[in-house]
């Protein structure tokens, strides 16, 4: 009988290795959904162009928003820093293939006053794991101001790396209860799953020198009037978003998201270097409705160039930006 019981185990452990469901490492994040004021252009400022931001938006740039704010543990106490250039973004959640993600997620929007939830793109979960809501829906569908949950996520072998991609992708993550409305609050962020093998200890990307992530998104503040349609890069908009700087010689990768509405069609178009998209080379990438791309670069070329969307109405908008290479 003892035997039955080994051949037994010895058999479901195949089968959930097969599966690509155990976790060489469990990775937690402690993430909260809270209420903010969001300044689409904090210095008041057109930093590509100089001068004042234009009308209609000089005074149209303040906003209530709702973001996903990471914390250091799950006393909800102490946020984690991030990367001032992600912007309105949620924390990056990373995951090397193999790796379990454990997010415990609490609900602290209070004056929004919504369900929300954490719905990922490109893991594995179960039904209860999924964060959306609609019929039939599990335990994670949504969470009540005031409450939490605890999701479970999975980098199988589908969620990383496929042939020929880079050693790294990115996908979204956002509330889906009702996400129209609640991504256009701000409740969206990037996840990065990193090829087995290539990851550092964070989850990162060995081979690369530095990581950006730049999501292109019109939000619609004011029921679709001109002030209150900010066209941003990461809650940014007439190059309000800063940091995104390197180093000469440095191999960076661009982490590149869309987000939106039918209007939300992005052209990023980087001045003075050119990216590889797989193994195509370019310096425009076309970007749809809940669409990623990576791409990757080689700064050598030092100095201040543009990043900007090359749909000319978003240019006039204030889709746009700078990069540095040092």
């Amino acid at each position: 009988m003892a035997k039955y019981k080994v051949c037994f185990a010895v058999l479901a452990f195949l089968c959930v290795a097969d599966a690509g469901l155990w976790a060489q490492k469990t990775r937690h994040y402690y993430i909260q959904a809270e209420d903010v004021i969001w300044d689409f252009a904090p210095s008041n400022q057109n930093l590509v162009h100089g001068g004042a931001i234009p009308e209609p938006w000089t005074n149209s740039h303040v906003f209530p928003m709702v973001r996903y704010i990471q914390y250091t543990d799950a006393s909800f106490s102490t946020p984690k820093p991030q990367p001032s250039w992600l912007g309105i973004l949620g924390p990056i959640i990373r995951a090397e293939v193999g790796d379990e993600v454990v997010v415990l997620f609490r609900n602290r929007a209070f004056k929004a006053g919504g369900n929300y939830g954490m719905h990922p793109h490109g893991f594995r979960y179960t039904k209860d794991n999924e964060g959306a809501h609609y019929i039939p829906a599990g335990a994670g569908a949504e969470v009540p101001p005031g409450g939490q949950f605890e999701y479970h996520w999975f980098a199988d072998e589908d969620s990383g790396p496929g042939l020929g991609d880079p050693s790294s992708l990115v996908w979204w993550y956002h509330s889906h209860v009702n996400e129209p409305q609640e991504t256009n609050l701000g409740l969206l962020g990037p996840i990065i799953i990193t090829r087995r093998g290539m990851a550092r200890p964070d989850g990162s990307p060995r081979d690369v020198n530095r990581e950006f992530v730049t999501a292109f998104f019109i939000f619609n503040e004011l029921n679709g009037e001109e002030p209150g349609l900010m066209h941003s890069i990461n809650g940014y908009i007439f190059g309000n978003l800063r940091g995104l700087e390197m180093n000469n010689g440095d191999k960076v990768r661009w982490y590149l998201l869309g987000m939106g509405n039918e209007v939300d069609l992005h052209t990023p178009h980087w001045h003075g270097k050119t990216v590889k998209v797989g193994l195509h080379r370019t310096d425009v990438v076309e970007l749809l409705p809940a669409s990623m791309v990576t791409a990757d670069m080689r700064a050598d070329n030092p100095g201040t160039w543009m990043f900007h969307c090359h749909v000319a109405d978003h240019i006039e908008a204030g889709m746009m930006t700078t990069y540095t290479i040092r």
